[in-house]
């Protein structure tokens, strides 16, 4: 009898299904589970990270895996509009990982979450068989009844992204096929290895009182923007031609004959945020946002080059 194969989100979906959520308090779903606490929101996440999935030793510092591991959980928090406020690590390491290594991976863990003022309150440490394993919980705060949710967005808004899409995954490319480190090479393995999350852009985006819904790119918009459509109940119209690409990430795909649009969209791990809202919101905030399509009536994504139907061929990082 052949295995049962659900998939991630399925596997997800099956989970949640065995739990009763109280009353007030949004569960699995989002970037963050959303506990009442008073006159504020409790904004709870966690995130792991395993060597060889999602970094590798060999490409990356130990200073630059520290960042990375608080970065991308600070990003669940800016997610839903709210303020980090503290993290939990939890670290398996295998004994070549012991000792300089470790200490190198908290300086870059606190060099980041000083840069957000975030404390490391507590967490766990044991030892790894064979690779790293990493595991951070994040707690968040925002005004009761504000966080943002992937469920908002609503016909008629427009599509938003806050940075440019696909550096961090030319980046990866740069790093798996060993180009050689040229300044613009070097930027987006920069983007890569060392994300800043969009901590206060999510705040000030949440202080508008208009964006529909929001998550962060995580896995790219191709896969990312689904999830937004699948709690909305919507469908989406994306123009490839406005999708906002760093001069660095044309420059080296043309150089190397990659697909700009597949990495932009496909590639993941930019954790710039994604959201839906009126189109007169980009003359209302003081930080870049780029309108890259329009949510529509129906289901799925509608992919559009320059006028014309377009056939993506990546569908976004799948974990399982």
């Amino acid at each position: 009898m052949g295995e049962s194969r659900v998939g991630e989100f399925g596997f997800i979906d099956q989970i949640k299904s065995r739990f009763d959520v109280p009353a007030g308090i949004f569960g699995i779903g989002d970037d963050c589970a959303v506990l009442p606490a008073g006159d504020e929101d409790w904004l709870v996440s966690t995130d792991m990270l395993l060597e060889g999935v999602h970094f590798l030793r060999s490409a990356s510092s130990a200073e630059d895996v520290g960042w990375k591991t608080a970065a991308v959980n600070l990003s669940d928090v800016a997610a839903m509009g709210g303020t980090p406020k503290a993290t939990f690590l939890s670290v398996g390491f295998p004994k070549d990982a012991q000792g300089t290594w470790a200490e190198r991976f908290i300086e870059g863990y606190a060099a980041i979450s000083k840069i957000y003022q975030v404390p490391l309150l507590g967490g766990d440490t044991t030892s790894s068989l064979r690779d790293i394993a990493l595991n951070v919980g994040v707690l968040g705060t925002c005004p009761r009844g504000t966080a943002l949710y992937r469920s908002g967005a609503r016909v008629g808004d427009t599509i938003f992204v806050t940075g440019a899409l696909g550096d961090s995954a030319g980046g990866l490319q740069a790093i798996l096929k060993n180009l050689e480190r040229t300044p613009l090479v070097q930027q987006l393995v920069e983007r890569h290895l060392r994300p800043m999350p969009r901590v206060k852009e999510g705040m000030a985006l949440r202080e508008t009182g208009c964006v529909g819904a929001m998550m962060d790119i995580s896995d790219g918009i191709a896969s990312d923007l689904r999830h937004i459509l699948k709690a909305s109940g919507v469908g989406a119209e994306v123009y490839l031609d406005q999708l906002p690409i760093s001069t660095e990430l044309k420059t080296v795909c043309q150089e190397q004959g990659w697909d700009l649009y597949e990495l932009a969209a496909g590639g993941g791990e930019d954790f710039e945020l994604l959201f839906t809202a009126p189109a007169d919101l980009v003359n209302r905030v003081d930080f870049p946002i780029f309108p890259i399509g329009k949510i529509v009536a129906g289901q799925g994504v509608k992919w559009q080059l320059n006028g014309n139907d377009y056939t993506l061929k990546t569908i976004g990082y799948q974990h399982f």
